[in-house]
Formats: structure tokens, C-alpha cells, sequence
């Protein structure tokens, strides 16, 4: 597969670097709320996996096709701007991502009404993803199992990670541990890490993600230390709709439902840990 096409003066090229802030521009004025630096961190997941559009040498979409490993892929960025739609264009960006993905399971989090034209591509619905909004508030003390957790040994971290994602994903997990202004709290018990979860700044508040424990009562132990460092403030949590236990906990702190994906896949089936999962990293790379 070539790094670009042309067709009628359109060419799909790898994004570089310093255009890489495009994709979150564009998912921005869709009115996606990316955090605000988060594209930095997801580039660090995969260089050669953010694709732009460019017709007549001005940009008119972007896709990312990240990927994980050997055996795994996940679709994001997935935008068209609006003068360009429905001519094309985003088949031709579309197809270019899945293709660069062949062999691999194909993951992705696609807003609801777009979930046919997915399956028309050969993706099956696994679970949607429910967005919870609010106001962070503590409802308790700190509880005394949390640490922050930049403090910990990063390969700790990074294999608790890897037992509740598709695979190791240190290079993304080492940025997004790192980036200004994202905190996040550890659960340690008897030196063993139990759960973790980091919140970072979007345009109105703090998004959370990941937020991974090994039961509900650690996840709200390590959430309710998160809102308390931004009391009164915005805050997502985005929790797959397998885990009743994340749904309560999203009621538990009176956030409301604002907003739904379907996670599909194309090539196979992901046995994601969900019971685990109290909120996913992000839409865009899963």
C-alpha cells in the first residue's frame, strides 16, 4: 500500500507532525470536545497512524487508523468537512484507514446514526459507550489507598493497563501520564495496584479516562479523588453500558447522559475485561 493517493486533485497522505493538531481542530468544530492535549499524546500511539485529506491542496478531512501491537487496530478522527460531504471523499479516506488496518481486528466508537454504513463495512456492534456529564463533587475523604500516580513505577502502571485494554500501549501511556495537566490517583492495597484513573482538561472542564479497577468500590475511591481536585468543575465519564457497576457510579454522582457511540469491530471479536472498565481512555482511540 502506497503512504498516498490522488484522485480528481484529492490525496490521502500520513499526517506529519506538525499538522497533527488539525485532526483535533476539525473533531473540535464537530463539536467533540477533545481534550486539549490530547492528539500530542495520541500521536505518540502510533506516527504512522493519522491520515489527512487534502483536495486541491487544502484540507478537507482526517482519519486516524491506530495501531496495537500486531493483532489489533482502532478507527477515530473520522471527518469530512461539511462542504465536502456526500461526494465521495470520505469513502475514499475511509477505505484508505482499513486498508492500512488488513489483518488486523478493526475497533471504533461511531455515533449511533452511522452504526449501518459501519456494518455495511464489516463491523458488528459489541456494546455501546454511554457519556456521563456533571459536576465534580466529592462525596467522601480521600481514601488512604490513593497515591498519584505518576509516582509509581511506570511498568506497574503500564501492566495493569495492558490487562484492561486490547494489549501494551506504553509509548501513548507513558505521554499521557506525562502531559501537563493530567492528573490522576492510583489504588494501591498491600503494594498491589488495584486500579487507576486520569483526568485531563478539555475546553469546559476535565475528561476522565481511563478509569480501570478491579472493582466498583476502587473505582469510586480513585473517582471520587479525581473530582476532588477539581471540585465544582465540568467532568465526562464515558462507561461502557456492559458495566452496570459504572453506570451506577455515573448515578451515584449525578452526572447525566449527554451522548452515546457504538464500539464495533470488523475482523473478530475483542473479550475486553468491561467489569473493569469504568471509563474508557477516549472515543477516538479506544
Amino acid at each position: 500500500m502506497t503512504e498516498s493517493i490522488n484522485k480528481d486533485h484529492f490525496e490521502i497522505r500520513l499526517a506529519q507532525e506538525e499538522e497533527i493538531q488539525l485532526l483535533c481542530d476539525l473533531a473540535a468544530g464537530e463539536g467533540w470536545n477533545p481534550g486539549l492535549r490530547d492528539i500530542e499524546c495520541f500521536y505518540q500511539a502510533d506516527r504512522t497512524g493519522f491520515y489527512i485529506g487534502i483536495l486541491k491542496g487544502e484540507p478537507i478531512g482526517c482519519i486516524s487508523a491506530v495501531k496495537y501491537g500486531n493483532n489489533y487496530g482502532f478507527v477515530g478522527f473520522y471527518i469530512i468537512r461539511e462542504p465536502w460531504r456526500g461526494k465521495g471523499f470520505g469513502l475514499a479516506i475511509w477505505d484508505h484507514a482499513l486498508a492500512s488496518l488488513k489483518g488486523r481486528i478493526i475497533g471504533l466508537d461511531g455515533v449511533v446514526d452511522q452504526q449501518d454504513n459501519y456494518i455495511k463495512s464489516g463491523f458488528k456492534l459489541a456494546h455501546r459507550n454511554i457519556r456521563f456529564e456533571g459536576k465534580a463533587k466529592a462525596l467522601t475523604s480521600k481514601a488512604s489507598s490513593l497515591v498519584d500516580v505518576k509516582n509509581l513505577p511506570f511498568e506497574q502502571v503500564a501492566a495493569f493497563d495492558a490487562g484492561c485494554f486490547f494489549e501494551e500501549r506504553k509509548a501513548f501511556l507513558k505521554a499521557w501520564l506525562g502531559e501537563e495537566g493530567h492528573m490522576g490517583f492510583a489504588a494501591v492495597e498491600d503494594q498491589q495496584l488495584k486500579g487507576y484513573g486520569l483526568i485531563r482538561p478539555y475546553c469546559d472542564g476535565y475528561k476522565t479516562g481511563p478509569l480501570f479497577a478491579d472493582n466498583s468500590g476502587v473505582a469510586n475511591d480513585i473517582f471520587n479523588g479525581l473530582c476532588a481536585e477539581i471540585e465544582g468543575s465540568n467532568i465526562i465519564l464515558d462507561v461502557p453500558e456492559n458495566n452496570a457497576d459504572g453506570l451506577l457510579l455515573a448515578e451515584r454522582y449525578e452526572l447525566v447522559q449527554s451522548f452515546e457511540t457504538a464500539r464495533m469491530y470488523k475482523g473478530g471479536s475483542v473479550d475486553l475485561p468491561l467489569d473493569r472498565v469504568y471509563g474508557i481512555t477516549s472515543f477516538e482511540l479506544g
